[in-house]
């Protein structure tokens, strides 16, 4: 089938507010200025600084030091509150003649409370981009789009900041650590930051470089996938590689294990379904004619269905306890639930599809089958709040902006921050009004 994906030279942009069109060339800056000063999870000492200068620069209100390094800044909309702005008398006014019930703003404040979430760390990877603003860390790149995110989300929060008449009620943005690994969302939801005042909904954004520029990937449902790790060490009984008799061939099971693990999608998953079963790393032995007496191998298992929560554990180690026995063998088995999938709620993926298609002027702007077996911890938040989680399409293979995410060469074409500013904006008006 022909691609009909948009050239990226060609999206209009007209349909992004002028307002937020002129915040591009400072949105381009905090992007490269966090770009160059890239962090790993739970060490955005530097990120969460520049931050906070930020919102503290712009008087919104926020606090610092969540889950280590987390930020959550909450901006509060005065669009009924006449204390606060004059026009929502005449706003109150109509709202009451229209047949609904009067609001009494200082007796019952309790309005929507809308959380946008955004990623801050980086990753692992040396940086191979001949960029005025590549990494000033070696060893330590952002290579997933963090960057942007964070970016984005400070562009969101200085709008909503400077309008806040246009929305009732309140936005918290989340300013989350350690996304890449070991997860930051669930530790600042055990600190209550989905609390005082108490979320109703959450929506969230990841640059995506499988997307060209001017598409948006939105869909209910599931999204990303689960993400659970194993870690296997197969004990047999090492000897001459001449002599196997007299072994327990640690290598020989290991390789059965393999072979073994790829029938639990092929054979104990329903085709409907999608997962997952990658053994990642094997390694055995140190001499050509040695038989290793021990075997070492980890992998990752994908899912979208919650159904499968325990199942591919249970499973795995039926596989493996039944070959080591076999083959006199025995095993140390560890297995980590690491991430839920992302499961978008259908109001939510409604609102913000709404909202896309009013901001993504193309044929095919809207890409809603777009899952991917990649995870996020973005779940977590669903899990406590509906919510949608949506990618936003950032390639531009013309300017050579193509390479996948944690690829060392990894960039995005960074039109993509103001559309993000543009559809969150847009989100927080329609939820909260």
């Amino acid at each position: 089938m022909v691609s009909t994906f948009p050239n990226p030279a060609s999206v209009d942009l007209s349909r992004i507010r002028l307002s937020i069109r002129s915040l591009q060339p400072q949105l381009v800056e905090w992007r490269r200025r966090l770009h160059q000063q890239p962090e790993l999870g739970f060490q955005e000492k530097l990120t969460a600084e520049f931050v906070s200068r930020k919102l503290q620069e712009w008087g919104i209100e926020h606090q610092t030091g969540i889950a280590q390094t987390g930020i959550v800044a909450i901006i509060k909309g005065n669009k009924l509150d006449p204390q606060s702005n004059p026009k929502s008398k005449i706003r109150l006014e109509k709202f009451a003649t229209e047949g609904n019930p009067p609001h009494n703003f200082s007796q019952n404040p309790k309005l929507p409370v809308l959380a946008i979430r955004a990623d801050m760390d980086a990753l692992p990877i040396q940086e191979l981009n001949e960029v005025p603003y590549r990494s000033q860390h070696d060893g330590v790149m952002h290579a997933c789009g963090h960057d942007g995110h964070t970016a984005i989300a400070l562009g969101t929060a200085y709008y909503l900041n400077q309008h806040r008449e246009d929305f009732a009620g309140t936005v918290k943005i989340i300013f989350q650590p350690a996304e890449e690994g070991p997860g930051g969302a669930k530790p600042m939801i055990e600190t209550g930051v989905l609390k005082n005042p108490d979320v109703d909904a959450i929506i969230g954004l990841h640059l995506w470089n499988n997307l060209p520029l001017g598409t948006v990937g939105v869909r209910s449902g599931a999204l990303m996938a689960a993400v659970e790790s194993f870690e296997c060490k197969i004990l047999g009984k090492g000897g001459h590689g001449a002599m196997p008799h007299q072994t327990v061939d640690s290598v020989v099971v290991a390789a059965q294990i393999v072979n073994a693990l790829q029938t639990i999608v092929a054979r104990n998953v329903n085709p409907i379904d999608s997962a997952v079963v990658t053994v990642g790393e094997l390694h055995a032995g140190t001499r050509r004619n040695v038989i290793a007496d021990t075997a070492r191998m980890s992998g990752t298992v994908r899912y979208f269905n919650p159904a499968f929560e325990g199942f591919f554990k249970q499973r795995i180690e039926q596989i493996v306890t039944g070959i080591c026995q076999s083959q006199g063998a025995s095993y140390d088995l560890e297995y980590s639930s690491l991430y839920p999938p992302v499961i978008n709620d259908a109001g939510m993926a409604e609102l913000v599809r709404s909202v896309a298609e009013d901001v993504i002027e193309t044929p095919v702007g809207i890409v809603p089958e777009c899952q991917t077996m990649g995870g996020e911890d973005m779940s977590f938040f669903l899990q406590e709040v509906p919510g949608c989680y949506f990618f936003l399409g950032s390639a531009n293979s013309a300017k050579d902006l193509a390479y996948p995410h944690h690829h060392p060469r990894f960039d995005f074409d960074e039109t993509a921050l103001a559309i993000g500013v543009e559809i969150f904006v847009r989100c927080v008006e329609k939820f909260l009004n």
